[in-house]
């Protein structure tokens, strides 16, 4: 009888993360930034640009979250991949780098070329590797069901979190076809305060996704504009849940707009230099409880960014 309650409960255990796919939630400590990375596809290279000021001025993050193109450089960064490097990466990679046009009643490409393109960027191969905790986004395609994950290996959650509906066949993890994040979580604070996350700071890549009075060039920029509509009109979760809206200028860049990464980057970092005061604020509130910590340790208080 006792072998057969282990039984039991390993299989009860076995059906929890089934369910939930995503393992544990890290706690973080008070005064903790989470900073959440929005989908836009080619647009969200603007997320290094933000990345960039905010080691700059020596802004601490905590925790991150990122849907779609934000779970990649979420990904990248907080495996240790440096804002040089994804600079680099942004100014060399195109879409043929992670898709490949197939036929499908699922979509017209496949993102499987993502796997070899991660595991040539990540300095890691799973969560619990990574330098800074992160969230990765997906949507369950059967239940619409919103998907986290926090731990197990990266590659396959990332790519399910940009297997954009329409264009990328859906990734199955564990029995489940998973879609974009941007469904559930187009851009996840909601994770980062079941995280933990003290302050939350939101990433919004907002913008017009056709051209203007020539209307849609295909059939990719009228499923980007529905989607695009779809998440201006049920915003609300998501932003009650932010305490900074962060919105970088990328009107007038397409989806695929690769080849603009220097602006993308640029529309990031001013969007961020302008948010700095609000940002210093948060730190400013927190420093009684990082002294009071430093205190208890021993250990002189780290000093705030100017």
């Amino acid at each position: 009888m006792k072998h057969l309650g282990k039984i039991i409960r390993s299989v009860q255990a076995f059906g929890r993360g089934l369910s939930s796919l995503s393992g544990p939630e890290p706690s973080q400590p008070s005064g903790s930034i989470g900073l959440a990375l929005g989908g836009g596809f080619a647009r969200g290279i603007a997320h290094i640009g933000v990345l960039k000021v905010l080691e700059e001025e020596n802004i601490p993050v905590s925790v991150v979250a990122g849907t779609s193109v934000g779970a990649l450089i979420g990904a990248a960064y907080c495996s240790g991949v440096t804002i040089p490097e994804l600079e680099q990466m942004s100014a060399r990679v195109r879409f043929k780098d992670f898709a490949r046009w197939t036929l499908s009643r699922y979509g017209f490409a496949s993102n499987e070329r993502m796997i070899k393109f991660l595991s040539s960027i990540l300095k890691v191969k799973t969560f619990e590797e990574l330098q800074i905790p992160l969230a990765v986004t997906a949507t369950d395609f059967s239940t619409g069901a919103g998907v986290v994950f926090h731990s197990g290996p990266l590659v396959d959650p990332v790519r399910a979190s940009c297997a954009y509906p329409g264009m990328f066949l859906p990734v199955k993890i564990r029995g489940r076809l998973l879609v974009d994040g941007m469904l559930a979580h187009a851009v996840p604070t909601v994770p980062l305060r079941h995280m933990g996350a003290q302050r939350v700071l939101a990433v919004h890549l907002r913008g017009t996704w056709t051209n203007g009075d020539t209307g849609p060039r295909h059939l990719f920029d009228v499923i980007g504009q529905c989607f695009a509509i779809a998440q201006e009109m049920n915003c609300g979760v998501w932003k009650a849940a932010a305490d900074l809206v962060i919105d970088p200028d990328v009107n007038g860049y397409k989806y695929d707009d690769f080849e603009r990464s220097a602006g993308l980057i640029r529309a990031g970092e001013t969007a961020t230099r302008a948010a700095l005061p609000e940002i210093r604020k948060w730190l400013q509130q927190s420093a009684p409880d990082r002294k009071l910590q430093a205190a208890r340790m021993n250990q002189p208080a780290p000093e705030l960014a100017k």
